[in-house]
């Protein structure tokens, strides 16, 4: 009796201690899970295309841009995302082969930089995410004729559109007895029409004769760029993804005939310019990117986001073609770097 009796308090006891560790043991873990959702993030593993029209200064400094803010926001929140680059050459189809190829390969969220690679992007799917970069107008690029800030799709982004009013004033500003003016661009990007059919006629109501130059591609800029140097006392060139591959040989010909080129942004500036009133491309593509932190981590509608601009512009020189061109700029311009 004395036996079975010490026997039952021992299994008691035994069941005790067992209930006792395995309620420890619980509460440990329960403590380590709530510890990991405290201190840990929020962001999962996210796929990402890039698809850049061609490869320049502006658009390089936009993809990097967006690159370098999607990663520090992801991963600060405890999630990684893989970015694949991919550039089109200056070609239109190759922008629809890799948009095509990142909706094969069901990446969370595509971004494109530049007009054609947005327009390919919107052709290629009406259900991945797509954030633009370096678009002067989206209503132009997307055939959105009633234009109000959003999409209402999958799309959204970010616009590189300096002031136009301000450029032109920049232009009155730093020559103000000529009487003729080029307008160079590429007619095949819309973008370029528009801001040209847009600075035309603030130009004009400021008494100058403008005349139009366009060139279709790579190969007949240098002779369209001629003539209009033959012709004019000042050139105007947009942002414009063509000229800004081509500055080598637009500053070929116009440095040599004396005629100085308003630019439309830094990069081409740089290469045959003498003044732009222009964006920071990199802090362009790090807006992008928090767009983009907000539609893969928070779940945002690209639809619902307003298209944003560049939050500053800054009447920018370059000096050694000032120096050339004999030109002297106000205090209030800063040289271009590099």
């Amino acid at each position: 009796m004395k036996k079975r009796l010490l026997a039952a308090l021992m299994a008691g006891a035994m069941a005790l201690t067992m209930t006792a560790c395995g309620g420890t043991s619980n509460d440990t873990a329960n403590t380590d899970m709530n510890d990991t959702a405290e201190s840990g993030g929020t962001a999962g593993s996210y796929q990402v295309g890039v698809v850049q029209l061609v490869q320049h200064e502006a658009l390089d400094a936009a993809t990097q841009g967006f690159q370098d803010k999607l990663k520090e926001l992801i991963e600060a929140d405890g999630g990684t995302v893989e970015i694949d680059v991919q550039n089109a050459s200056g070609d239109s189809a190759n922008c629809a082969t890799i948009a095509n190829g990142f909706v094969s390969s069901g990446v969370d969220l595509i971004m494109a930089n530049a007009t054609a690679a947005l327009q390919a992007a919107q052709a290629a799917t009406a259900d991945i995410p797509i954030l633009g970069t370096s678009i002067s107008d989206y209503g132009t690029a997307l055939g959105v004729t009633d234009w109000t800030g959003t999409t209402g799709t999958n799309i959204s982004g970010t616009t590189d559109l300096a002031p136009l009013d301000g450029q032109a004033e920049m232009l009155q500003e730093l020559f103000p007895d000529a009487k003729n003016v080029g307008l160079l661009y590429c007619s095949a990007e819309p973008n370029s029409a528009y801001q040209i059919n847009t600075i035309k006629p603030i130009l004009e109501d400021m008494g100058y004769t403008c005349t139009e130059y366009a060139f279709t591609d790579t190969n007949d800029v240098a002779s369209v760029a001629q003539n209009a140097a033959s012709a004019s006392e000042v050139i105007y060139i947009p942002t414009d993804n063509t000229a800004a591959s081509c500055t080598e040989a637009i500053a070929n010909v116009v440095l040599p005939a004396k005629i100085p080129v308003i630019a439309g942004e830094q990069g081409i500036c740089s290469g045959c310019g003498v003044a732009t009133l222009s964006i920071d491309y990199y802090e362009l593509g790090e807006i992008t990117g928090e767009m983009a932190y907000d539609i893969l981590v928070n779940g945002s509608n690209p639809g619902e986001m307003e298209v944003q601009p560049a939050p500053n512009f800054t009447k920018m020189y370059n000096a050694a073609n000032c120096e050339t061109l004999g030109i002297t700029v106000p205090d209030d311009y800063t040289a271009i770097e590099g």
